[in-house]
C-alpha cells in the first residue's frame, strides 16, 4: 500500500480529514525547506505538497509566483527539490510528499529519469498542473512503474464527463479547486463545494482534497466536514514572504508562525 493510501486509510479509521500544507521548495532559501517540512508534520500536517519552482507558473497567483521567483534566485532546480525530499526521508519515512509543478522541468529532466529519481528519494506523487489526462499516455505508465501516483485537478466548471476521465486517469487523490481563478483567491463558498464533492463522489471513489481559499482555522474546519483532505497554500507562502531579508532568527519566526496556524487548523478540523 502506498504512503498516500495508508495515510487516508488511517485517517478514515480515526474519522479525520488530512491536512495538506503547500510550500514552494527553496522559498525563501533552500536551507529552510526541509526543517520547515518537519515542523509542519509536527504541527499536524498529514501530507506535504512541495512546489517545484518554475519561471512561468501560469495557474498560480502573485503570491506563489513570487515564491517561485525567490527560490529561483537561488537556482533551485527540480533535482534540488528531489534531493530535499531525500533529506526529509532521513528522519521521516511515513509522511507522503507530493510534488506540484509544471511539465517543462520534468520534460527537461526526462520522464524516466524523473520518475526513477523521485521514487528513490521518497516522493509519493506528482501533480503536474499543465498535463491533462489526454497528454499523459507516455508518462502514466512510467509513473506507475515507479509507484508514483498522478494527481489531477478538478475545477468548478469541470463537466461530469470530464470528471470521469480525470478520475479514471488519476490515483492517490483528486484535487478539487474550490474557486475559479488562480491560487490565492478568496471567498470560498462551502455550500457550492459540498454540492460539487457530492457530484464527484458519484463518479469516483478516490479521496478528494480541496484547495484554494483555505486561509484560517474556520475555513479549514468547514472544508474538513466535506472533503477527505484540506489543502492550504497561499497563506503559508505569505508567512514566508513576510521575512524577505533572511536575517538571523527569521527562519525560526517563519516556522513558528506556520506551525501555529497549522496547529490551529488541525485542532479546528478535529473538534
Amino acid at each position: 500500500m502506498s504512503r498516500i493510501a495508508a495515510c487516508f486509510k488511517a485517517l478514515k479509521a480515526q474519522q479525520k480529514t488530512a491536512l495538506v500544507p503547500y510550500v514552494t521548495a527553496g522559498d525563501s532559501h533552500p536551507s529552510l525547506t526541509v526543517p520547515l517540512m518537519h515542523r509542519m508534520v509536527a504541527a499536524g500536517a498529514d501530507i506535504i505538497e512541495l512546489g517545484i519552482p518554475f519561471s512561468d507558473p501560469m495557474a498560480d497567483g502573485p503570491t506563489i509566483q513570487l515564491a517561485c521567483e525567490r527560490a529561483l534566485v537561488h537556482n533551485v532546480s527540480l533535482r534540488d527539490v528531489i534531493t530535499m525530499v531525500a533529506d526529509f526521508r532521513q528522519k521521516d519515512q511515513m509522511t507522503p510528499v507530493v510534488l506540484m509543478g509544471y511539465l517543462n522541468p520534468i520534460e527537461v529532466m526526462g520522464y524516466q529519469n524523473f520518475a526513477e529519481s523521485a521514487s528513490q528519494a521518497g516522493v509519493d506523487a506528482a501533480l503536474i498542473v499543465d498535463l491533462p489526462p489526454e497528454e499523459s499516455t507516455d508518462i502514466l505508465p512510467i509513473f506507475k512503474q515507479h509507484d508514483l501516483d498522478t494527481i489531477y485537478l478538478l475545477a468548478p466548471t469541470t463537466t461530469p464527463e470530464r470528471m470521469r476521465i480525470v478520475c479514471e486517469a488519476g490515483s492517490g487523490f483528486v484535487y478539487y479547486v474550490s474557486l475559479k481563478g488562480v491560487t490565492g483567491a478568496n471567498n470560498l463558498d462551502v455550500k457550492a463545494v459540498a454540492k460539487r464533492l457530492d457530484e464527484i463522489r458519484t463518479i469516483s471513489t478516490l479521496p478528494i482534497g480541496v484547495g484554494f481559499g483555505v486561509k484560517d482555522a474556520e475555513t479549514a474546519a468547514n472544508v474538513a466536514k466535506l472533503a477527505d483532505a484540506v489543502v492550504v497554500g497561499s497563506v503559508l507562502v505569505r508567512m514566508i514572504e513576510a521575512y524577505p531579508d533572511n536575517q538571523a532568527g527569521d527562519d525560526e519566526k517563519i516556522m513558528s508562525n506556520i506551525s501555529e496556524l497549522l496547529s490551529s487548523m488541525r485542532s479546528a478540523m478535529d473538534s
